[in-house]
């Protein structure tokens, strides 16, 4: 896809999370919207994946570490048409299959059930592992939190990844410098995120993580490196799209009401018609 291409989608995979968190009435919408082009980048070009078939066992792996940001994988699932759209407006409700944390058992494309904060990696450095007992070629992504990351068994998955030399494992870090109680170096700051994974034999990248164009670079070095895992630190917007929730803390893990669903969709409105000007 071309860079305006993934814009326009990541915009409907926003959309489509503000929608599902609003039905709802409840759910994390800033740290979904915040990784939302990093989403639609993995599903749309990095991934080798078949919506047709999806436990095709030759498809890349994908863990969603931060489990709670579950309504911004089910918006890119179902924009690239595992599941119908429609079934987003289900989310968390009694009898849904989209629950509030992702589901390996019952929703299709879901690699890996998770939610309970760092165990993702741990899980994503097994299946890499996997891989090349078994010479297979595929890749394994996992997206953490930055607050996440101040538990302690993610550094015992990375240490592990990083002894084994797993150069198919990638994980990334959204870094909105935000999470449930504060900003995340006033909680208890992980900074600086980059030199502690390479303290674990990790080759570490630094992005804008709301860019395409760095979201390319990133990966396709992330493919190029050989002998030891990569960890991509990507600075994002908490909230990004939507006006009231950009880089507001207290809008990690709300619903917004009718009148601020409104307010929300008229700014992604906005923003995908810019996207049809350019």
């Amino acid at each position: 896809m071309t860079n305006l291409e993934l814009k326009k989608t990541a915009n409907e995979v926003r959309k489509s999370i503000v929608t599902a968190v609003h039905s709802a009435k409840a759910g994390h919408p800033g740290g979904s919207l915040s990784a939302a082009d990093i989403f639609t980048y993995l599903y749309f070009e990095e991934m080798n994946i078949d919506p047709k078939n999806p436990k095709m066992a030759d498809r890349d792996r994908f863990v969603l570490s931060k489990g709670h940001t579950a309504p911004g994988l089910y918006s890119v699932l179902a924009e690239r048409g595992f599941f119908p759209k429609e079934d987003l407006v289900t989310l968390r409700h009694t009898g849904s299959y989209l629950q509030g944390h992702p589901d390996m058992k019952h929703i299709p494309g879901v690699d890996m059930s998770s939610g309970s904060l760092g165990q993702g990696l741990s899980v994503a450095a097994g299946m890499a592992a996997a891989g090349k007992f078994d010479k297979k070629d595929y890749r394994v992504y996992a997206l953490c939190g930055d607050g996440e990351i101040q538990e302690g068994q993610i550094w015992e998955a990375a240490m592990w990844a990083g002894f084994r030399k797993l150069d198919n494992l990638v994980v990334i870090v959204d870094n909105n410098n935000l999470q449930i109680d504060g900003t995340v170096d006033e909680v208890c700051s992980p900074y600086p995120i980059d030199k502690k994974f390479e303290a674990f034999n990790f080759h570490t990248i630094t992005i804008n993580g709301n860019d395409f164009d760095e979201l390319w670079a990133a990966f396709q070095e992330a493919r190029e490196t050989k002998g030891k895992p990569t960890a991509i630190i990507a600075k994002t917007l908490k909230g990004k799209g939507v006006s009231f929730m950009e880089n507001a803390v207290e809008w990690h893990g709300k619903a917004p009401n009718d009148e601020q669903y409104e307010i929300a969709m008229a700014d992604l409105e906005k923003v995908g018609e810019a996207l049809c000007q350019e």
